[in-house]
């Protein structure tokens, strides 16, 4: 996946919580709104960032909430981003991690043979 089929991929799935999000899916994406937003931000102030910030909220919360789940676990766990170091931490080599096969469904990625 490129990344203007993860950003893509990501607002046609606005606030769709299920199913899985590949690891290029979620870091593509993640990587879009960082940039945007610091550009939005360089460019149109602060006020404009938080707009656009705001505007992917659900977005980022729905791709974070599928990449757990591409990991076998919950997407509630991203309530560990309130906990500092510690929970950022998690999350971060949570998100990294290769997706397998689970009751959430099929892995997103092709396994190297």
């Amino acid at each position: 996946m490129n990344f203007t089929q993860a950003v893509q991929t990501c607002f046609s799935k606005y606030a769709d919580f299920n199913g899985t999000a590949s690891r290029p899916e979620f870091w593509w994406f993640f990587l879009f709104c960082w940039v945007a937003s610091m550009l939005i931000n360089f460019f149109g102030g602060n006020f404009a960032s938080s707009i656009f910030s705001l505007a992917t909220l659900v977005p980022s919360l729905a791709v974070g909430a599928r990449r757990l789940h591409d990991t076998d676990r919950s997407g509630w766990l991203q309530l560990l981003w309130f906990i500092p170091v510690i929970g950022w931490i998690l999350l971060i080599v949570w998100l990294a991690q290769e997706g397998k096969a689970n009751r959430y469904g099929a892995a997103t990625e092709a396994v190297p043979t």
